[in-house]
């Protein structure tokens, strides 16, 4: 949706500028924009619940059914809300985006997948508690240097091997919380909304300084969660084994094979930055304004070709590798992305409107953000509040001074409002399995080699309400509340 905003003027009042900005967006929102002018019907929403609870209730109740049909089924949502946009609202534009959004999300996901899958960490210590918490603690720092996906599919195999004498699913579940979601707050490359923030204007530096303290709470926090979950846990496996020979006691090396799957890693975490809309010299397909990537897409994918024909046959056998789990994230997102699409475009119009406008307040936006981002994905909730927050004080989120200006508290509360939207966006994705993209994936892997994870509705009931939401409030009530 094309916002055009009033900027500040010298003899203007903040009341006048903001009436101003109002009534523009109203105007806009009648339809400037023959794209946005004609809504979604709230009816349209329905795809996108369905393919939710069949998400939550397939693998519990009818599991065979499920597991032969999700990509038919996840295909035929999102080619109903494709037809309905293009036919029942003439609406090209959000499908186009829908398509541009997920190539670039599956590309990035398979390229860390496939590269990831060559590299065997082999940790040759006894599965005590401290040892895990280690391993948590390190996920998160390099969750902001190689991203969560790369952080979670680097990770999540030893981290399974060593405990496999103990495993349970607690330790999937933390691994989820804290690798897979709240580590990667810290960098523009740790998550996708932020690296969205970035490429906006959103100072580089900017998560590091003022995401720090939030971070480190959250991730303490968990962190200890989980170190009393793991002494508590006596289960010893190895000892049910009956006449298998019994396991030599390890020796405390740490091992590492397929190490020049790195190399393959690392051109797909440098191939994130290249994008047509910042870099002038990238190629790109250009479409109403906008210049959509296809050369860093294809350097991903072209990275995962090669790592997968060149990696150590060791490493990707002690690793199980299979691509099972990139699959059913493949066809699942597929459906998530484009059903989703009134659901987000809803929500947008609502926090762009003056009705929504009145709401906008650091408060509301780490609550409204996040919880959207629980069950949307979480990079365009970003976007759109961001967007929204940005209007309410006369502030255009495309233009990169402005994002810059706003990122330095330039405008009224509005470094504590990005600060609400960043970690609203990031710390809430592990709250459901398809909060985030590596969710569903360290799931699909734990689940291949016999771990039995919760249902989707298990997983909020017994870990994200009492564990992961106590944790989300503590932010709030240091952070946000009161403003």
């Amino acid at each position: 949706m094309t916002v055009i905003l009033v900027a500040h003027a010298g003899d203007h009042s903040p009341i006048q500028e903001q009436q101003e900005t109002h009534q523009t967006i109203s105007h806009d929102a009648e339809g400037d924009d023959h794209r946005s002018s004609a809504k979604p019907a709230i009816w349209s929403v329905f795809p996108f619940v369905l393919l939710l609870v069949m998400i939550a209730t397939g693998p519990l109740f009818y599991p065979h059914f499920w597991h032969k049909s999700y990509p038919v089924i996840s295909i035929i949502l999102a080619f109903l809300v494709c037809t309905y946009y293009l036919f029942g609202l003439e609406n090209m534009h959000s499908p186009v985006h829908s398509g541009a959004e997920y190539i670039q999300f599956i590309a990035l996901l398979t390229g860390l997948f496939v590269a990831s899958g060559g590299i065997l960490i082999i940790v040759d210590k006894e599965a005590r508690p401290l040892t895990n918490v280690i391993i948590l603690a390190i996920g998160a720092v390099i969750a902001n240097i190689i991203g969560t996906t790369g952080a979670s599919m680097l990770l999540i195999r030893p981290f399974i091997r060593l405990n496999r004498n103990r495993i349970k699913a607690y330790h999937i579940v933390f691994f989820i919380f804290i690798v897979s979601n709240v580590g990667g707050s810290l960098t523009p490359i740790g998550d996708p909304p932020l690296f969205l923030g970035f490429l906006k204007g959103i100072p580089f530096e900017w998560t590091l300084i003022h995401n720090l303290v939030p971070w480190a709470i959250a991730c303490i926090l968990l962190i200890t969660f989980f170190y009393f979950f793991d002494i508590r846990n006596k289960t010893n496996y190895a000892l049910m084994r009956g006449d298998e020979e019994e396991e030599e006691p390890p020796t405390g090396k740490i091992d590492l094979k397929g190490k020049k799957n790195f190399i393959w890693l690392a051109i797909v975490v440098g191939a994130v930055f290249l994008d047509p809309n910042v870099f002038e010299w990238v190629p790109g397909i250009e479409y109403e304004g906008q210049k959509f990537s296809y050369l860093r897409e294809i350097i991903m994918l072209m990275a995962a070709f090669g790592s997968y024909q060149f990696s150590d046959l060791q490493a990707m056998q002690g690793n199980e590798f299979s691509f099972e789990p990139i699959r059913e994230v493949a066809f699942l997102f597929i459906g998530i992305f484009f059903t989703m699409m009134p659901a987000l475009e809803l929500v947008s119009q609502f926090a762009q409107s003056p009705e929504g406008e009145k709401l906008i307040r650091p408060s509301t936006l780490y609550w409204g953000t996040g919880v959207l981002s629980g069950f949307l994905d979480n990079a365009p909730t970003y976007v759109n509040f961001l967007t929204a927050s940005m209007a309410s004080v006369g502030a255009d989120v495309n233009k990169m001074q402005e994002v810059i200006a706003f990122a330095n508290n330039e405008y009224k509360d509005s470094l504590l409002d990005l600060m609400a939207i960043s970690l609203g966006a990031v710390f809430f994705g592990a709250f459901t399995y398809i909060g985030n993209g590596p969710n569903f994936m360290v799931k699909s892997i734990a689940e291949q080699v016999g771990i039995k994870m919760p249902s989707f509705f298990s997983y909020i009931i017994r870990y994200s309400i009492p564990i992961l939401l106590p944790v989300l409030v503590i932010i709030w009530l240091i952070f946000f509340m009161g403003h």
